[in-house]
């Protein structure tokens, strides 16, 4: 472990909060935060957290090199980028297994997040040669209308303990070739994976005589987030985390006029129709329910099954479940990891406990491990006879709730009557179905699959959902103009003052 923690620039005590190649700062009445491994619940190393004048530094040094960055062309921008996914390819392996060790995360999803954020990189910098804006014919003659696009300053980050790294760069990437500086505030589960990102993107900085570019501020958020919501010199606020902490981020960031991209709770559900290849529909669950022990956003938590191949499936699920390996996820042939904290076991405990009350029934798991640590569990399986109140809610853990229905439509009314809007899946060998799915009257979610699971988005098209997920894009697609502002342009090269809808004012 020490051997990983020094590849990766990390020490024995850490300064959290980085403005520059060679600025990382120190503040006497900065408090320690202590990162642990949650397989063992040993600590791993200290950082030393920002205070109010460290953040003060790292803005003010972002707001500051917004200047010089905006009028750096786009292109040119996109190196920068290009080599921050280079250096990522050469510490593939170290982080993604640092990802492991601290989050709790299996090993091949460690690699998958680092993979992600390569990914991203390669699609900003083809990013960086377009950025396009729209030409409009005007009314008038001889004028010229067009939009264009313009960077929009200094961007705040704050991203969840679950994807550690790969949210980070789905932001960033994207934001440093529009022009934008970025400041990341890491969740304090997670400050040592944060700290390597923060030690590549500084010697990419240092290759490039950057300054201010990529910024780091670990800190709580009583601290560094009610800070970053409120500071008007932060344009943007990029947040991933509950629906309870994004209303506070949108209500604060909104009566300043700022703007949000918001990724909060996400309730998936996957509909089995009854004419679906259950071979495909239980590997499919499987991992999305199971996979990073049930803490990704886009994680299974409600199978809606068809009456005509609700017995079938669920014993094959069942079955599945019996199968996964649960230890130390730095170890080979292990399908499941710890929960993040101790916290979430409650957590787990008790809405297994409501699901009881409101009529569930356990069929699988339930229990926590604690011959392997305190903070490992049983991937848990409950029978519901409705989607009761605690269905309705996201519980961050390994719960799979198994709902049964006699159509589509009641399918479809089962799934989106939860107040999530994330991510959502059907197993049919139907076109019809998979159409209505995917039409006006079916997946109201803003990712919508056929024949794969909730989880696993590619970065080429944008991430986010609707009602309480928030609304927010990110990654692919057109989600860069979030980080960019819309300027539409006319220009008359003619020697008249036309004016439009042909008012006449002589």
């Amino acid at each position: 472990m020490k051997e990983l923690l020094e590849k990766l620039g990390i020490k024995e005590v850490n300064p959290g909060v980085c403005a520059g190649p060679d600025d990382w700062l120190e503040d006497s009445q900065g408090k320690e935060l202590i990162s642990t491994n949650p397989t063992t619940g040993e600590p791993l190393a200290k950082v030393i957290q920002a205070t109010e004048n460290t953040y003060e530094e790292v803005v003010s040094q972002a707001e500051s090199s917004f200047y010089e960055w905006r009028m750096t062309p786009a292109p040119k921008r996109g190196l920068a980028v290009r080599d921050l996914g280079q250096a990522l390819r050469d510490l593939k392996e170290p982080l993604s297994e640092l990802v492991s060790l601290e989050m709790g995360k299996i090993k091949p999803e460690g690699l998958g997040e680092v993979q992600e954020m390569i990914d991203i990189c390669d699609f900003a910098v083809g990013l960086s040669r377009q950025l396009y804006g729209l030409t409009i014919q005007s009314e008038r003659s001889r004028h010229r209308m067009y939009e264009q696009w313009h960077p929009l300053g200094p961007i705040g980050v704050v991203t969840a303990f679950n994807f550690p790294v790969a949210v980070w760069s789905w932001n960033t990437a994207v934001a440093v070739v529009c022009g934008d500086p970025v400041v990341w505030k890491p969740s304090s589960e997670v400050p040592l994976t944060a700290i390597a990102v923060q030690n590549i993107a500084n010697k990419v900085m240092a290759d490039h005589g950057l300054k201010g570019i990529f910024n780091l501020a670990i800190g709580r958020g009583s601290v560094v987030g009610e800070q970053m919501i409120n500071d008007r010199r932060i344009s943007l606020i990029s947040f991933t985390g509950s629906t309870k902490m994004g209303r506070r981020v949108s209500e604060a960031v909104a009566k300043r006029f700022g703007r949000t991209i918001l990724e909060l709770g996400g309730n998936n559900a996957i509909i089995v129709d009854k004419d679906a290849d259950l071979d495909l529909a239980v590997r499919a669950v499987l991992f999305a329910a199971v996979g990073t022990a049930g803490q990704r956003c886009t994680t299974t938590r409600r199978l809606i099954m068809h009456k005509s191949v609700a017995s079938e499936l669920t014993e094959r699920i069942v079955n599945a479940y019996k199968q996964v390996r649960i230890g130390d996820p730095l170890k080979d042939g292990i399908l499941m990891g710890p929960l993040v904290n101790q916290a979430a076991v409650e957590d787990m405990m008790g809405a297994l406990e409501k699901a009881k009350e409101q009529g569930g029934e356990v069929i699988y798991g339930g229990n926590r491990l604690p011959d392997l640590g305190e903070r490992f569990v049983e991937p848990t399986i409950v029978k519901m006879p409705s989607q009761t109140e605690i269905v309705h809610q996201e519980t961050f853990a390994p719960i799979l709730y198994l709902l049964e229905c006699e159509n589509l439509d009641e399918a479809l009314t089962l799934h989106n009557e939860v107040p999530q809007g994330l991510s959502s899946a059907i197993f049919t060998t139907s076109l019809l179905s998979a159409e209505k799915f995917l039409s006006h009257e079916g997946s109201d979610c803003g990712l919508a699959n056929v024949n794969i699971g909730t989880s696993g988005a590619e970065i080429g098209g944008a991430f986010g959902g609707e009602k309480e997920t928030g609304g927010g894009r990110e990654s692919g697609s057109d989600a860069w103009k979030a980080y960019m502002r819309r300027q539409t342009t006319t220009i008359n090269w003619s020697k008249e003052l036309p004016l439009a809808q042909g008012i006449k004012f002589e």
